[in-house]
């Protein structure tokens, strides 16, 4: 068998890419959602509430991203590491 028709990745685990994905959605749809901060009250500093909880999203934004991020590489070492693991063990023989 050539090396060009051995798998490059193991099976995946859906785990790691669901909570990826509902960590991205939070951090879209939530924004999105336009009525829950559409106020002035509470002020933070004098920046009215529409703005701050905006601001506020950048770093929660990039949280759950580097963890979505983090999960996917993960998994990704995880499937590869199988498949050189299976392989290493299959040319011992």
């Amino acid at each position: 068998m050539s090396s060009s028709d051995l798998p490059t990745r193991g099976p995946a685990r859906p785990g790691p890419y669901v909570v990826s994905g509902i960590l991205l959605l939070a951090a879209i749809v939530v924004p999105l959602f336009v009525p829950a901060y559409s106020h002035v009250e509470p002020r933070l500093g004098g920046i009215p509430f529409f703005y701050w909880y905006q601001m506020a999203w950048i770093p929660v934004t990039a949280a759950l991203v580097g963890i979505s991020y983090r999960l996917v590489t993960k998994e990704d070492r995880r499937r590869r590491a199988s498949v050189r693991g299976a392989a290493g063990a299959g040319e011992e023989r």
